[in-house]
């Protein structure tokens, strides 16, 4: 206890009594009254005016106590003691008041020399103290790797007095490839891991300067930057690096200071520099142009950025949200099992505690669809391996991954820094901006430097050649001179020269004053007058000045460059797996065994007519591919099954595999019941009630029914068709009213009718007779007939034809319909029929899994009666079994509503329309000769 405490304590036993303290404290506030920093409740009318309320929450004691102090108070005033004159200082101090200044200054403390880096070389305090002394100790790469408790000591004894711990950690950061994007210190040893393990002890690692780490500190000793005392006084440290690339944006950085908090991601220096660039040539360049040379952040652990927006609203305000995840493949085992290979995670994630969250994931049955998963990392990379179950879908895998993992991750942009020592949040502009402004700076105190240096030298040399040209009479001067002092003054007095020259001419040894020596001054000198001029060019311009900064950043791109790590792509809205998918149109194929499997069409290359294919599917002995049609990723699949069923999928939720792989066995997908296969597919995203499906059977008969009768899910599917016991369900289209129905049979003849012959029925119907076959023949296909539109037919042989629809008569429902291929026994059975375009590409698939793609144009058009022209090279003993259209023109803009009877009929026919308001279908036709069921009487 100190003696005024003791003092004050020992109040009760003075002269004053209990009154003494009281008393005091009321010639104090009455001194106080005046004071402007008074808080206004501190004054009372009671009678004991100095047991007023300080703040309303300050007791008496409190404040006695709060006066005893040895730190000077802003608010306060220093009184003589209460005891005597016994030399105590009173001081007083307003607690609240006490503690907002000192909270200040600390925050300011914290914001300025802590957490926030400086617009213009992008480091805090410590950064730049440690690439600061070790420059200084000499650990640059040049030079041999140091012990790293050495930089620590020179940094924290002589710029940075704070932990050892908090600096190493600073500095094994700095030397991090996984956290820098261009690393700016060279470790050796032990410096941690993606994983998370810590560093090795600073004893046993070494380090030194990187190599960019240098371009920071670059021209540091021309005085390009104002320099501060250090902690003591004894050193002098820069209060900023001269950066000669802006490594803000390079490197980012993150830190948390007092009511705020930055968090700036890292970049390609290449597109950084290359955005400096464009800036310099224009500063009044757009945020959009800018983001051409930098699209984006570039992490150095890669991963995929998903959207522009978020970067765009930080590079616009300063602030932006990012969704970063993590590069993942899916692959195919040879078992039919997907694997989920993760080669890049997101930055500043934990690989070792992901893993531990995928195992916790399954420990807890949230991933029963994942085996296992295996640590692959090696000095390769990083892999992470996902092994899936056989049923398992990939897309959906990832999609529970992505929600409860790290695998996806949200990084906060705050672009906070310091301008002239103030806290800002910046856009990209403003940040280039400051960085510009600063190199400019930097080079013209540079050239100051060096301009006077250069006139120094010259001044030097023009004094030399003064005394070589008189070299006699300045010899005869020297020597008859008793002094170093005399000799200057008389050489001075005679040449007019000033004492820097005289005393470099005393200096001059005599091997200078060989005629050699002497050509290499003079040409030193004329060097030195063009740089004089140069530098003072420069001084002048600043277009000049702007043009060097260019050149100096594009040397350094050359340097340092490496490629963007991080891929963006467009954004995904909140998980939903129908997001993780990119809808494009994909190849379904279901084969005779019953394995299906998706693609995309891009697999498939165009072929001309009559090409031999390539091989789509690799199957085993005696299965061939039964049906093939193509849809988008994003529809709704409504399977029809040849018992007259329907099931509801979504494309994505069926199985992507390459294209030699057989496929997933569809019993594994839908609940089909023995011998019962899919015939037609509907691929759409709504069910309204005043549009129609059209049903068609292998005997003949039709039905239309409404489709939001269908807009339902059942596990064990719905009816949507009664059916005879020896009728099949063959195809199922959607049909606008006033369009023709077309049928084709296997005996070659086709029928066209309207559809309003047929009523509209409900769900659990047997519908109507469309077309009447004979004994053994049966219905191949029905589809909508337009105007303009053609009718393909290809027989079991590869032979086809396209016949314009118009040359076909319109009959009632019912009806047997006109030939539309001449039949004979070298080109088969007809096999399948399609509606096409000229714009349409044709996907032709054989029993052998082969498959042609072809455009529609490429095939002749010819009369209803002949026998067609080769489509396909059907090889020995293998036969045509299906066909899809795949539209290769342009795509059409989707209509906006779909209440006109126009648009259903686009829409049915353009599988590659939006599906807004549009449907995305293809219908699949079967060949089964060897099954041919009996016609309805």
């Amino acid at each position: 206890m100190t003696d005024e405490t003791q003092d004050f304590d020992s109040t009760d036993e003075s002269e004053g009594g209990e009154n003494a303290l009281p008393e005091d404290l009321d010639r104090l506030l009455e001194r106080a009254e005046d004071d402007d920093d008074v808080l206004d409740n501190t004054e009372s009318d009671d009678a004991d005016s100095g047991r007023g309320e300080i703040g309303s929450v300050v007791s008496e004691e409190m404040m006695a106590r709060s006066m005893i102090t040895d730190m000077p108070s802003a608010h306060g005033e220093i009184v003589e003691g209460a005891n005597g004159g016994n030399g105590t200082i009173v001081r007083t101090a307003y607690l609240g008041k006490e503690m907002q200044t000192s909270f200040l200054e600390y925050s300011m403390s914290v914001i300025v020399a802590r957490a926030l880096p400086d617009v213009r070389d992008g480091l805090k305090p410590v950064h730049r103290r440690i690439l600061y002394a070790m420059n200084e100790s000499g650990y640059t790469p040049n030079r041999p790797h140091m012990k790293s408790a050495r930089t620590v000591g020179d940094v924290i004894g002589k710029y940075h007095p704070h932990g050892d711990l908090a600096v190493y950690d600073t500095m094994v950061r700095l030397a991090q490839p996984f956290s820098m994007r261009v690393p700016l210190v060279d470790g050796h040893g032990n410096f941690g891991s993606i994983d998370g393990d810590g560093a090795a002890a600073m004893r046993y690692t070494e380090s030194r300067l990187d190599k960019a780490a240098m371009e920071l500190l670059r021209d540091l000793e021309k005085e390009t930057v104002d320099f501060q005392p250090n902690y003591d006084e004894s050193l002098e440290e820069p209060k900023v690096l001269p950066a000669r690339f802006p490594n803000l944006l390079v490197n980012g950085s993150s830190g948390i200071a007092v009511g705020m908090a930055t968090n700036i991601p890292p970049h390609n220096l290449g597109e950084t520099i290359d955005a400096t660039c464009l800036m310099l040539d224009n500063p009044d360049v757009t945020t959009e142009e800018l983001m051409k040379a930098l699209p984006g952040p570039d992490f150095p652990t890669g991963g995929i950025i998903m959207g522009r927006k978020g970067i765009l609203d930080a590079y616009e305000t300063g602030r932006g949200s990012l969704t970063i995840r993590a590069k993942c493949e899916v692959k195919e085992g040879k078992n039919g099992r997907s694997t989920i290979v993760v080669s890049e995670i997101p930055y500043q994630v934990n690989r070792q505690r992901l893993l531990e969250k995928l195992g916790e994931l399954i420990r807890d049955k949230k991933l029963p669809e994942v085996s296992n998963v295996h640590d692959g990392a090696d000095r390769h990379g990083i892999d992470i391996i996902i092994d899936l179950k056989q049923n398992a879908i990939p897309q959906v895998v990832l999609n529970k991954l992505f929600k409860h993992t790290q695998l996806q991750v949200g990084f906060g942009v705050i672009t906070l820094a310091l301008v002239d020592g103030v806290p800002r949040v910046l856009s990209l502009k403003e940040t280039l901006h400051y960085y510009i402004q600063h190199q400019q700076e930097v080079i013209v105190r540079r050239t100051r430097y060096e301009l006077a240096k250069a006139e120094e030298r010259a001044h030097i040399l023009e004094g030399l050649i003064v005394a070589l040209d008189n070299i006699d009479e300045v010899i005869s001067i020297i020597r008859s001179s008793q002094t170093d002092s005399e000799a200057s003054e008389r050489l001075t007095e005679r040449f007019g020269l000033t004492k820097k020259q005289t005393d470099a001419i005393l200096e001059m040894r005599l091997r200078r004053l060989t005629g050699l020596e002497r050509n290499k001054i003079e040409t030193e000198l004329n060097e030195l007058l063009e740089k004089i001029a140069y530098y003072k060019r420069v001084l002048g311009d600043e277009a000049l000045v702007r043009e060097i900064i260019k050149e100096e950043l594009l040397e350094i791109k050359k340097k340092y460059n490496s490629p963007r790590r991080t891929r963006i792509t467009e954004a995904a809205k909140d998980f939903d797996v129908e997001d993780l998918i990119a809808e494009e149109d994909m190849v379904v194929t279901v084969t005779k065994a019953g394995y299906v499997k998706r693609l995309p069409v891009s697999t498939y290359r165009q072929q001309k007519r009559g090409g031999k294919g390539m091989q789509g599917v690799n199957l085993k002995d005696s299965d061939f591919v039964e049906h093939l049609f193509i849809a988008s990723t994003h529809a709704y699949m409504l399977f029809f099954s040849t018992a007259g069923k329907v099931y509801r999928l979504k494309v994505y939720e069926l199985p992507e595999a390459s294209r030699h792989a057989r496929g997933t066995a569809i019993v594994n997908l839908l609940p089909l019941s023995k011998g019962e296969t899919i015939s037609a597919v509907i691929a759409t995203k709504d069910f309204p009630e005043d549009e129609y499906l059209m049903f068609a059977t292998s005997h003949g008969m039709v039905k239309k029914t409404s489709m939001s009768l269908y807009d339902r899910t059942r596990r064990d599917g719905l009816i949507a068709i009664n059916l005879k016991d020896d009728d099949t369900l063959i195809s199922v289209k959607r049909v606008a009213q006033g369009e023709k129905v077309m049928m084709v049979s296997s005996a070659g003849k086709a029928i066209m009718w309207d559809e309003g012959e047929a009523r509209a029925m409900g769900r659990d119907t047997m519908g109507v007779r469309g077309m009447t076959v004979a004994p053994g023949v049966r219905v191949l296909g029905m589809e909508i007939a337009k105007p303009g539109t053609e009718l393909f037919v290809i027989t079991e042989k590869g032979f086809g034809k396209r016949t314009p629809v118009a040359e076909y008569p319109e009959h009632h429902r019912g009806g047997q319909g006109v030939f539309t291929i001449t039949m004979t026994e070298k080109k088969g059975l007809l096999s399948a029929m399609k509606i096409v375009r000229d714009t349409d590409e044709l996907m032709i698939i054989s029993e052998e899994g082969v498959v042609v793609r072809t455009p529609v144009k490429g095939i002749s058009q010819l009369g209803r009666s002949t026998q067609g022209v080769c489509v396909m090279k059907a090889c020995e003993g293998d036969k045509v079994t299906a066909v899809a259209i795949s539209t290769a023109g342009k795509k059409r803009k989707a209509p906006k509503t779909v209440d006109e009877p126009e648009t259903i009929v686009d829409a049915q026919d353009d599988i590659h329309s939006s599906l807004d308001g549009e449907i995305s279908e293809a219908d699949i036709d079967i060949d089964d000769d060897d099954e041919g069921d009996e016609d309805e009487e």
